[in-house]
């Protein structure tokens, strides 16, 4: 019994890993790679994802239950999330950098400092200047579609960009949800996801065809891209260890100070600002928990 409790415990703290990582994909700043690494699991999807034909049963055990979360996070927080920015900018955001920082101690220990090169530096400050380039585009002077009528060449756009999408999505740092936004598509797929949404609360089987008409090519497009990049930084971080995982802290660090530069700061008072600091503590203390009980698990 007490076995069972601890199995049900694991599979329900992975879930909910895996519902933060799905939100994170949809919000424009923040990054689905780094919420894994936040969470202490990006070494094990990585490798899961890269074994998944050799080590079949194993990956597939390892990656349903952050797959179901990320599918719950995305279509029942979506709406939420949108809500939140529209309203609550500000705390939304920190509550996010506090889920981006309270993780951040398993990354460090990885890091071999004695191992320490130019090469390190170089990738430290060369992503670190990436994500702050990217944070300082002005997502109020990007023209985003919000329908498409879907054809052949159209589905075949949307594969490639679920393939950019996906692989901006595991890069710790990098943002998908930013990154379609600069291409003008960001509109447009959350829209669909929250149709789809909708629909399936409700049962209402005729609307789900238009928007999975444009998701599943999307989604094609998504398992193509993270493939390859798995394969990527599996590769990286087996050759390069130190300049790796010294890359991927400039990403993580950076990540918070461009979320901050988009965030509209007009509205500004006391008690926004009160509550942004108890969503940070809030964020911050469920990435710690998280990370913890992952690292118990390992």
């Amino acid at each position: 019994m007490k076995k069972l409790l601890l199995l049900i415990q694991t599979y329900l703290n992975q879930i909910l890993r895996g519902v933060v990582i799905g939100v994170a994909n949809i919000i424009p700043g923040v990054s689905g790679g780094t919420m894994m690494v936040s969470m202490g699991v990006y070494d094990t999807l990585i490798h899961s994802i890269t074994h998944l034909f050799k080590e079949f049963w194993k990956s597939i055990k390892a990656l349903l239950p952050y797959v179901v979360g990320m599918l719950i996070g995305i279509l029942a927080f979506a709406s939420l999330i949108s809500w939140g920015l529209e309203n609550y900018e500000l705390p939304t955001n920190t509550l996010f950098i506090g889920l981006i920082l309270g993780g951040l101690a398993p990354l460090v220990k990885k890091i071999n400092w004695k191992k320490i090169n130019a090469a390190a530096v170089i990738a430290f400050v060369l992503l670190f200047a990436l994500i702050i380039w990217l944070g300082l585009q002005n997502r109020d002077n990007i023209q985003n579609v919000e329908t498409i009528d879907m054809n052949v060449g159209q589905a075949f756009v949307m594969v490639l960009l679920g393939m950019v999408a996906s692989g901006t999505m595991i890069i710790p740092g990098v943002s998908g949800s930013l990154v379609l936004m600069l291409l003008g598509y960001y509109k447009a797929v959350t829209g669909a996801l929250k149709t789809f949404g909708h629909a399936l609360v409700h049962f209402d089987f005729a609307a789900m065809g238009q928007p999975l008409l444009m998701l599943l090519p999307f989604l094609l497009g998504i398992v193509l891209g993270i493939f390859g990049v798995a394969k990527l930084i599996e590769w990286l971080t087996a050759k390069y260890p130190t300049a790796t995982y010294c890359g991927v802290l400039g990403l993580v660090v950076a990540s918070p100070i461009a979320l901050l530069i988009q965030t509209n700061m007009s509205n500004l008072s006391v008690m926004l600002v009160v509550i942004s600091v108890v969503t940070f503590v809030v964020g911050f203390a469920i990435a710690w928990l998280l990370a913890k009980g992952s690292k118990e698990e390992q």
